[in-house]
């Protein structure tokens, strides 16, 4: 099929990276404040556009094609292309972005995310003052509606009206041990998940409890610790077991430090939102809104908050040259 030959804008790009992280119509015409019937028009001029079909279809949500996912990775450097161009723009004009912005984030994140964001800050706008706030989803969440919190990132959080949100990408869980090898085995069964005693925080027991429920299956609690350097330690120690998303243990894994697989039969994971309050902001929250996505965008192309290439079992190498008989 051929297109029509006209340019794609980039309101059409920005629909199709809405509904492409959202996976629904419904809540990404909320998002973009626009009609469902809007969308889905600026959807179909998008296809007819480029001659291809870009999404399935589906009764609970929409899914890729082979050319929507192809579209979708352009369309996201394309986006992060503009929005970087639109702050140099910014930077380069009369008045330079200043003030106060308290930035939020998970325990989890927190580690991999704020160096760079503070690095970058302190370049790119000196006369940005960052504070930087460290606390779960559910508590950032508040904290925005009752502006506590300027911008946040925030793990699957709630539709809200009231604050803007922006996907930023989708994280697996993985089960998480020490470094005793566990044979060869790729993936840790359903089955074999709901019978293992593991620690968690209470925040990520009730993500995972909530998509395991469609299974009819839920975690077996050896404890709920809100405490993530606490649980580091006992995984590292070989005591104990874990689900976590895989960035939060990413050195230790590359290091062999310990192993992570991910749960078969079932797509566990975090979906990763970058949100700030109201329709309007000023131009200090802006520039850290973009600090932030390019962090998020520079982890994500170091493959932080991905499975490990090659194998999903992470072992010492004198560990992986004994199973493989390579000297």
């Amino acid at each position: 099929m051929h297109g029509s030959g006209e340019a794609v804008d980039l309101w059409s790009m920005k629909c199709f990276v809405q509904v492409a992280d959202r996976g629904t119509i419904t809540h990404a015409a909320d998002d973009l404040g626009i009609t469902q019937p809007a969308l889905t028009r600026r959807l179909h001029l998008l296809e007819t556009d480029l001659g291809v079909s870009l999404l399935e279809r589906r009764p609970r949500g929409i899914r890729l094609t082979g050319p929507g996912r192809d579209l979708l990775e352009h369309a996201r450097r394309i986006l992060r292309d503009v929005a970087l161009a639109e702050r140099h723009l910014r930077r380069a004009g009369p008045t330079a972005a200043r003030g106060r912005v308290v930035l939020g984030t998970s325990p989890t994140l927190a580690p991999l995310l704020l160096p760079g964001c503070v690095a970058r800050a302190r370049a790119e706008c000196p006369s940005v003052t960052l504070r930087v706030v460290e606390e779960f989803s559910i508590q950032l969440f508040d904290d925005l509606l009752g502006g506590k919190v300027d911008v946040a990132v925030l793990t699957n959080p709630p539709h809200s009206r009231s604050l803007a949100m922006s996907p930023l990408l989708a994280e697996p869980f993985v089960v998480c041990t020490g470094a005793a090898e566990r044979g060869m085995k790729r993936g840790y069964s359903l089955a074999e998940l709901r019978r293992t005693p593991v620690i968690v925080t209470s925040a990520i027991r009730a993500l995972v409890d909530r998509q395991l429920a469609r299974y009819g299956a839920q975690l077996a609690i050896e404890a709920e610790i809100d405490s993530i350097e606490a649980i580091r330690r006992m995984v590292l120690a070989g005591e104990r077991v874990t689900v976590l998303p895989v960035s939060t243990l990413h050195d230790e894994i590359v290091a062999g430090r310990c192993s992570v697989w991910p749960v078969d039969e079932v797509n566990l994971h975090r979906l990763l939102v970058l949100a700030h309050a109201g329709p309007r902001r000023g131009a200090a929250i802006d520039e850290i809104l973009g600090i932030v996505r390019g962090e998020i965008d520079r982890l994500a192309q170091a493959e932080v908050f991905s499975l490990p290439a090659g194998g999903l079992v992470a072992m010492p190498r004198r560990e992986r040259r004994r199973a493989t008989g390579r000297r």
